[in-house]
């Protein structure tokens, strides 16, 4: 498709925001449903997220279980695939389901119109009749307020943006976040340079067999309960767990798998912990997770206290043509992974074939 700027208005049925694996599962079902589409990508090649993840990431689940709906990702010689083979399998797949992607696209706004909602671009405007945003969480990476952060004269990076342990080597460095990117990156980092691991609580390390797939099974546990009203099961270990890759294993075997409690604010060549002893630091690392990407939203008023948007099964409840898919628990068990997404995906799907026939009904 063109990305030539065009002033006329574009209409379709539903415009998917994001190019991700949450974009490309809810574009299955959509032409499983042969409901028209246009997914929208601001990136300027498939792969969404994980173009942009770090050298070494692994996802931790196997790859057949870290396939989106349709198409196994194919088998790796490794326990986990790389960044690379997730990418590679992404573009296969629009390839395969020949999705209608556009892209490099950004959609700076969507508001509501008698007639729609409308999405406003850098490539002009489209009208569409429902949305699914899709756009996760890569882009907006949260890092905490400290004192005198503004101070400190090292480097500051999120996880977000960090690549290899190269640029640290020799130096003094923080890692801060216990989840799975501060263990892996701490492991990584431990071997080239001198690291602490700061974290709020002594992180959770999951058993050694444990992995999403385990992980996987439980949410889909916990989503039965829910379904058939019965008491949330909330097995112990959850997907913010440290899963044991094999580099936080070596890293475990190290010994530098230990964390420290948060200092308590920065000075200008380090921090100052709380009983008053200071550590210099050349950089630090924020593990510190992100939030979800919705600025594309707030023409619309949807975007709650929290900078969520209330849901019922993925549908906003303030506009009932808007989808959200893929940001994680509160859109649906699990449905931030590439496995997880498949149940939200073909819910939305299956909703949205229900409302566009009731909006032919109501503009006819």
């Amino acid at each position: 498709m063109s990305n030539n700027t065009v002033s006329a208005v574009n209409e379709i049925d539903v415009a998917v925001i994001g190019g991700g694996q949450s974009a490309l599962a809810v574009a299955y079902f959509l032409r499983r449903a042969c409901i028209g589409y246009v997914v929208f990508d601001n990136q300027p090649a498939p792969g969404a997220a994980w173009q942009h993840a770090w050298d070494s990431f692994h996802p931790f689940s196997p790859a057949q279980w870290s396939s989106l709906p349709g198409w196994l990702m194919p088998a790796t010689s490794e326990a986990y695939p790389s960044r690379e083979h997730v990418i590679r399998y992404l573009t296969e797949y629009e390839k395969r389901y020949e999705i209608p992607v556009q892209r490099p696209v950004q959609v700076t706004s969507i508001s509501q119109r008698a007639n729609g909602l409308l999405l406003s671009t850098d490539h002009g405007e489209w009208l569409a009749k429902a949305v699914v945003s899709a756009t996760g969480t890569w882009g907006h990476p949260y890092i905490p307020e400290y004192p005198g952060q503004a101070d400190f004269g090292g480097e500051q990076v999120h996880s977000a943006h960090y690549k290899n342990p190269e640029a640290f080597r020799g130096k003094r460095v923080l890692v801060v976040g216990g989840g799975n990117s501060g263990a892996q990156i701490l492991a990584e980092l431990s071997q080239v340079c001198h690291v602490t691991w700061v974290t709020l609580e002594a992180p959770t390390f999951l058993p050694d067999d444990v992995d999403g797939r385990v992980l996987f099974e439980r949410a889909t546990e916990r989503w039965k309960a829910q379904v058939e009203g019965r008491p949330d099961p909330a097995p112990a270990g959850g997907l913010g767990d440290v899963v044991m890759v094999p580099p936080v294993r070596e890293a475990r075997e190290r010994g530098v798998l230990k964390s420290v409690r948060p200092f308590v604010h920065f000075v200008n060549d380090g921090v100052v912990w709380a009983d008053g002893t200071r550590s210099q630091a050349d950089a630090v690392v924020w593990c510190t997770g992100f939030r979800p990407a919705l600025e594309h939203l707030r023409p619309l008023n949807v975007i709650n206290a929290a900078g969520r948007v209330d849901v019922m099964e993925g549908r906003s409840v303030a506009q009932p043509g808007l989808w959200l898919v893929g940001y994680g628990e509160w859109c649906g068990f699990a449905s931030a992974t590439l496995i997880g997404v498949m149940r939200s995906a073909r819910s939305a799907a299956a909703q949205i074939k229900e409302y566009l026939s009731s909006f032919e009904e109501q503009t006819a």
